[in-house]
């Protein structure tokens, strides 16, 4: 029980930043393309894969605190059911092209970025 506060913790505090940065980049952008989602989870896949490799190697961080920042934070930062509900979206409104595109380019970005947050781990 006593590991569910640093979830709790990190868990509304990555919600609300998601909520917020993703708002923030909507309200330049428009909502004809989830772009809030995908910065959302592209900023996510570069701090997990940097925090991983701080995580383990560099700060030793213990279990608490990777539950923290790891499973809580980047957890609920990130929004994988978000992605599905708007490519659905994407889908149901006939813009199908625009649905691959979605997919195709979170799933490449969020791989490569999250590969260069290991580099950026590696080298702090």
């Amino acid at each position: 029980m006593k590991h569910l506060l640093p979830l709790v913790i990190g868990g509304a505090t990555g919600t609300v930043l998601r909520h917020m940065l993703s708002a923030l980049i909507h309200r330049f952008t428009g909502h004809a393309f989830p772009y809030g989602t995908m910065a959302v989870n592209a900023l996510g896949c570069i701090l997990l894969g940097t925090l991983v490799v701080i995580a383990e190697t560099k700060l030793e961080l213990n279990h608490t605190m990777q539950l923290l920042l790891i499973v809580g934070f980047c957890g609920a930062f990130t929004t994988f059911s978000t992605f599905i509900y708007e490519m659905s979206h994407l889908v149901r409104d006939g813009q199908s092209l625009k649905a691959l595109v979605y997919l195709m380019s979170s799933v490449l970005v969020g791989f490569a970025l999250f590969r260069l947050g290991v580099l950026i781990g590696e080298t702090i």
